[in-house]
């Protein structure tokens, strides 16, 4: 039996007297971050044990991921209503049961099955993490200096995933890979219900659920996920990415008309418009574009244009990986010495610059892209703290977990988006089979055409959101 804890009384007065909380907020996103990049290392073995088609190992990992962003602001509603903490350690019991059970997979549709129960765990568990940090503490130098200790332990995890899951293959099965979250979900269960204490109910506020516009929020996310993969996979001249992208729209369309004329709204969108909102939404959604487009070109121009194997491209990723790591001991001096909005926008500048460096001149050989994914790294560790901590700081007390829930829900679809421009462009200009290998100099011309095209359209969009971002917060100042 756990002891109950009562609300103190103070808040911490650093990050050393919140160190069990804190201890549990970092494994809930350590284990977001460690779950697919472990498991992708996995992918053939799990292939072949389950003898697994291409579209099953897909949704192995895709499963995943359009559950949890398709679920995130219906939980961080819910959240905001029942209780933060409450709906964490549910989900954390949650995540730990769905991992057990990979012990007794045995066919690709059971591992799916699996997969989409974890992704229901993250969207319980990943925007209460911010949210409850946020509430953890009474000043905006702690709450920074909390979301960046708790994003350092998650880029850990994303860093060492590959490496990790390659040892572990070596001597044990597939199915360890994914049953280590049960030991991080207990450590965090344990760190969250003795170190936080109950919601306060007069943090929470009590008005009915939007169950349609629940419904339309969802479609739409899962739609807007699921689009991009559609278009890489079946190519711009299949009618099936865009008959799922018009149903995005459409969902969306309703869903913003839904939530502007409830009585009760999922999502209020009039705080979403307030600029502080707004704007570390759009740093946020920026953010996503850039660093999924950089991410995705630069592995395709590694392996398939200049023939790098899967080991050396991973090695090539090292300088990015290196600053998200490396650089986190220097945000919080850093935003104390420029102010926190001008850091938000310095840091989205950044990682627009970074694009834009590669796009121009990644073509010239690796220190070019060594330096563009280490701009775009130190722009990221930077701004996704700060324009998270904008968000929150800019919503009633009573809607952080949706304000959270915002944050992950514009990285995980303008990510999507990203990867579906650069995959898009691709497959209209590149003639032939872009993973066939001995490429003809007319193919290097149009892989070199589509990495500019598509570097430059990310750059201009990712430039745009920043832009508008900057507005919005002078607005705010004044």
């Amino acid at each position: 039996m756990f002891v109950t804890t009562t609300r103190p009384t103070a808040a911490p007065r650093s990050l050393r007297e919140a160190w069990v909380a804190l201890a549990g907020l970092s494994a809930v996103f350590l284990v977001e971050m460690l779950d697919n990049s472990i498991l992708t290392v996995a992918l053939p073995t799990i292939g072949s044990e389950l003898h697994a088609s291409t579209v099953a190992l897909q949704w192995v990992t895709g499963a995943y991921g359009v559950v949890f962003g398709g679920l995130m602001l219906v939980f961080g509603a819910l959240a905001d209503r029942s209780g933060r903490r409450r709906l964490m350690l549910v989900g954390l019991v949650l995540l730990a049961l769905a991992s057990l059970a990979t012990a007794a997979v045995n066919t690709p549709e059971e591992l799916i099955a699996v997969r989409a129960v974890m992704g229901v765990a993250a969207a319980m568990t990943t925007p209460g993490s911010i949210a409850l940090a946020f509430r953890l503490f009474d000043s905006e130098a702690l709450w920074l200096r909390s979301m960046t200790l708790i994003s350092t332990v998650g880029l850990v995890g994303l860093a060492v995933g590959p490496t990790a899951g390659g040892l572990v293959l070596a001597v044990a099965p597939w199915q360890v890979l994914l049953l280590v979250n049960v030991p991080i979900a207990v450590l965090a269960f344990v760190g969250i219900r003795l170190g936080i204490a109950p919601d306060d109910p007069a943090d929470l506020h009590r008005d009915p659920v939007d169950v349609l516009g629940a419904v339309l929020g969802t479609a739409t996310i899962v739609l807007a996920l699921v689009a991009p993969t559609l278009f890489v996979e079946r190519g711009t001249g299949s009618w099936e990415p865009w008959t799922v992208a018009a149903a995005a729209v459409v969902a969306a369309i309703g869903f913003v008309v839904r939530e502007r004329t409830a009585r009760h709204p999922l999502l209020d969108l009039a705080l979403v418009a307030r600029p502080l909102v707004s704007s570390g939404l759009a740093y946020k959604a920026a953010a996503g574009l850039a660093v999924a487009g950089t991410g995705y070109l630069v592995t395709l121009q590694l392996q398939l244009d200049w023939g790098w194997t899967p080991t050396q491209a991973a090695l090539g990723m090292l300088p990015q990986v290196a600053v998200l790591i490396g650089a986190g001991p220097f945000v919080q001096p850093f935003v104390q010495r420029v102010g926190i909005d001008r850091a938000a926008w310095l840091g989205a500048v950044a990682i627009v610059a970074g694009l834009a460096g590669f796009t121009l001149f990644g073509r010239l050989g690796y220190v070019a892209v060594a330096l563009a994914l280490a701009l775009v790294a130190a722009g990221l560790r930077v701004a996704g703290a700060v324009a998270a901590v904008n968000v929150l700081r800019g919503l009633p007390s009573d809607r952080t977990s949706i304000g959270a829930a915002l944050t992950d829900t514009a990285t995980e679809v303008t990510s999507g988006i990203g990867i579906a421009v650069a995959g898009t462009v691709l497959a209209a200009l590149f003639t032939g089979s872009i993973a066939s290998s001995g490429w003809t100099p007319a193919q290097t011309a149009e892989f070199d055409e589509a990495v500019l095209v598509a570097g430059s359209v990310l750059t201009v969009l990712a430039a745009g959101l920043v832009g508008w971002a900057i507005l919005r917060t002078r607005r705010a100042q004044a």
